[in-house]
């Protein structure tokens, strides 16, 4: 028997033509498939009662709804979680729920590994392997959201009155492994399905596209018709400093990323954000700031400064707070908006830059737990 093929691989306007074999199969039974598979998390065709039982037969022979295998889920203190995914092949990759007030963001990979080389992502040292497909990017988040809804999370980091249980994700950010934009093609396909009312049906607004900045891929991304937050991993005001820290600069200067930033459609109150990752005594210092402001001046932006957070063998250290501070009131007071990302699941090497599949330890293991949970049990 030929090996089964994942059906999210393909539109759901498709999906009445390849599940049509004797008889045509309407546009209304793929609309229960997709209520099915994306709104009650299933990943089994023998839970779909309201489709006839001959057809579930049928389909579950060819088309594939299966989950990737949960290895590893460490949970930090203040309410993070990050999984550890097994692919079909045996590839893995990680991705990171993060509860935040009312909001539950899954930090989503796009590839397995990555290729393009920033030094001070922990990423960079698996290079990268291979591309992951739309439904191994939609598996993702099929994943977390079962989890949630047998085990719902919340902030924990509110010292006064308890966050909201958050039982479903309602926020996607592209800022797990790989660069999404190298990707494209199954990115704009997820992004497609991520918020089609037959799909997960989330707001464009509540996803997030984090570049390395292929500049070209900026362009397309603009024009693709899903309108999207972007945002773009700057992390140094000069050509010199950025090809250092991102040797990805050398093909994609500052001002190619600007140029195609200026194109970017924008809504009402939209901005494109910057990162910033803050390194002690590399990129932190106050002419370094006020470069940045007038780089960035001319733009709809705001700079999102992440200090930098620590993993085993990293040449980079955090900058101490006051210099943090001081880099973030300069930039203010030229005019840039500038916001300071609190670090979450640092505890479990879950934080921006920290994901990667080495069997190094995390810096604390005091508030993790570890499981196994493969969903290939009809649910």
């Amino acid at each position: 028997m030929p090996p089964k093929m994942p059906l999210l691989d393909h539109p759901v306007a498709e999906w009445p033509s390849l599940l049509s074999g004797d008889k045509p199969v309407p546009a209304y039974r793929a609309r229960q498939i997709a209520q099915w598979i994306f709104r009650q998390n299933a990943s089994a065709w023998e839970r779909m009662k309201n489709l006839p039982g001959e057809d579930r037969r049928r389909w579950s022979e060819i088309w594939d709804l299966s989950l990737p295998i949960v290895r590893d889920e460490k949970r930090s203190r203040d309410g993070t979680r990050k999984f550890l995914l097994e692919l079909s092949d045996g590839a893995l990759i990680e991705s990171v729920l993060i509860p935040r007030d009312d909001r539950a963001t899954l930090c989503v990979s796009s590839q397995v590994g990555c290729g393009i080389g920033c030094r001070f992502c922990r990423t960079a040292e698996m290079g990268l392997i291979r591309n992951l497909s739309v439904s191994e990017i939609l598996g993702q988040v099929r994943v977390a959201n079962r989890l949630l809804a047998e085990s719902p999370v919340r902030d924990m980091s509110k010292e006064t009155e308890p966050a909201p249980l958050l039982s479903r994700v309602n926020h996607l950010v592209f800022m797990g492994m790989g660069e999404p934009l190298a990707n494209f093609d199954h990115l704009v396909r997820s992004l497609a399905v991520l918020t089609s009312p037959e799909g997960f049906g989330l707001s464009s607004r509540r996803i997030t596209v984090s570049t390395s900045g292929l500049a070209g891929r900026i362009r397309d991304l603009g024009t693709s018709g899903i309108a999207v937050n972007l945002a773009v991993s700057l992390s140094a005001p000069t050509e010199e400093l950025r090809e250092n820290l991102m040797p990805i600069s050398r093909h994609h200067p500052i001002r190619s990323i600007l140029s195609a930033c200026r194109a970017y459609p924008l809504r009402n109150r939209q901005r494109i954000t910057f990162e910033y990752v803050l390194l002690g005594g590399v990129n932190d210092g106050e002419g370094q700031a006020r470069e940045l402001a007038r780089l960035l001046a001319p733009f709809r932006s705001k700079v999102n400064l992440i200090p930098f957070n620590p993993y085993p063998g990293s040449p980079y250290h955090r900058p101490d707070k006051d210099r943090v501070r001081r880099f973030q009131e300069i930039l203010l007071a030229k005019g840039v908006t500038a916001t300071l990302r609190t670090t979450r699941g640092e505890d479990i090497l879950g934080a921006c830059g920290q994901l990667a599949l080495s069997p190094s330890p995390a810096l604390t293991m005091e508030s993790s737990t570890w499981k196994t949970i493969d969903f290939s049990t009809p649910v």
